[in-house]
Formats: C-alpha cells, sequence, structure tokens
C-alpha cells in the first residue's frame, strides 16, 4: 500500500502537475472574464489527463496481462517498454511504433513547456538579461538528463517535483480566503445569469 500511494502520487504529479503550481504561469496569460473560467479549464486538464488518458494507458496495460511480463533479463517491465509491450501484443510492431510517437511529442511539448515556465521565473527574479543564461542551462540539463541511467532520472524528477510542491501548497492555503471568495462571486455570477437570460429573451 505505501509503494503503491508512493509512485502513485509521484506519477500523478509527473503526469499532471497538480499541486505544483507550475501550470499557473500559463494560464495566467488567459484573457477571461472571471478567474474561476481559467480555473475550470484548468482542472478539466487535469481530469482529462490523469482520469482518462491514464486510466485508459492503465486498462491496456492490465487487460493485455503486460504487467506480468519481463524483459531479457527477466526482470518485470516498467515504464514505457511496459506500455509498448501491451501495445506491442495486441498491434504487432505498430505497438512500438505508437509509443515511440507519443512519447516523443510528450517529450518535447514538456521540454518547451517546462522552459517557458523557468523563463518566466527568471525574468521575474532577475530581469531579461539573465534569460541568455537560463538558456543554455536548460540546454545543459536536457542533455545531462538524456545520457543518464532512466532509474536516476526518476528519481531526481520525484525529489524536485516533491520539493515544489511543499512552497506551493503553503501558497495554496494562504490564499485559500481568495479563492472561495471568488468561488462564491463566480456562483453567484451563475444564478443570476439565467433569469436575466430569461428575461431578456422575454422582453423580446
Amino acid at each position: 500500500m505505501r509503494e503503491a500511494i508512493r509512485f502513485g502520487v509521484a506519477r500523478g504529479l509527473f503526469s499532471n502537475e497538480a499541486g505544483m503550481g507550475s501550470t499557473p504561469h500559463a494560464h495566467a496569460l488567459a484573457k477571461v472574464k472571471h478567474p474561476c473560467d481559467q480555473g475550470v479549464a484548468a482542472m478539466i486538464g487535469v481530469f482529462i489527463d490523469t482520469f482518462v488518458v491514464l486510466t485508459m494507458t492503465a486498462l491496456v496495460i492490465i487487460s493485455t496481462g503486460a504487467y506480468t511480463m519481463t524483459d531479457a533479463s527477466g526482470a518485470a517491465l516498467t515504464g514505457a517498454p511496459l506500455a509498448q509491450a501491451a501495445f506491442n501484443s495486441v498491434f504487432g510492431s505498430f505497438g512500438n511504433i505508437f509509443i515511440a510517437v507519443c512519447m516523443l511529442f510528450f517529450a518535447f511539448s514538456t521540454i518547451i513547456g517546462w522552459y517557458f515556465f523557468g523563463e518566466t521565473n527568471v525574468k521575474y527574479l532577475f530581469g531579461k538579461k539573465a534569460v541568455p543564461v537560463y538558456a543554455v542551462l536548460a540546454i545543459a540539463f536536457v542533455l545531462l538528463g538524456s545520457v543518464m541511467k532512466v532509474d536516476l532520472v526518476w528519481d531526481l524528477t520525484d525529489m524536485f517535483n516533491g520539493l515544489m510542491v511543499i512552497p506551493n501548497l503553503i501558497g495554496v492555503l494562504a490564499l485559500s480566503g481568495v479563492v472561495s471568495s471568488l468561488s462564491r462571486e463566480y456562483d453567484r455570477q451563475g444564478r443570476l445569469r439565467g433569469p436575466q437570460a430569461n428575461a431578456g429573451r422575454r422582453g423580446k
């Protein structure tokens, strides 16, 4: 149970980043009438990513029995090889290609997104002059991560993701009153829209 919770939380953070405070950089740029409009969009993204995409992947692995497969050394399959084995058992070699292409787009979009988040922070903290230095460091770490052992990369990812959660949750708790106030305001506006809309239609 402990290991299930540990890896569930770690992979959940890696997948949707809920509670880490990373995606607000992107959501803050949205042009909406009310902050809760973008908040709802953010929650829908987490739902689709976690409860739809990841659940479908898990069901594929379970239904195909891929979780019982082992590699050439007899070790249990994990990560991408596990998903590839599951799809490969049904679609043949196309399964490997499909997962590889999905991972390519996922990894590329993740690097671009996280670079943008980091650049936004660097601009705010140190100004635009520090961006080139940050860009060089980002590229260096991408190259370093590509040659490191996979298990070490996962461990470092889990550690840094966990460290991001701690200060962000403190901020979330500190701003909980603001969120609650905006949510109540949003609900009131939602209840008022109906009667006003109906009155407008009756006036016509």
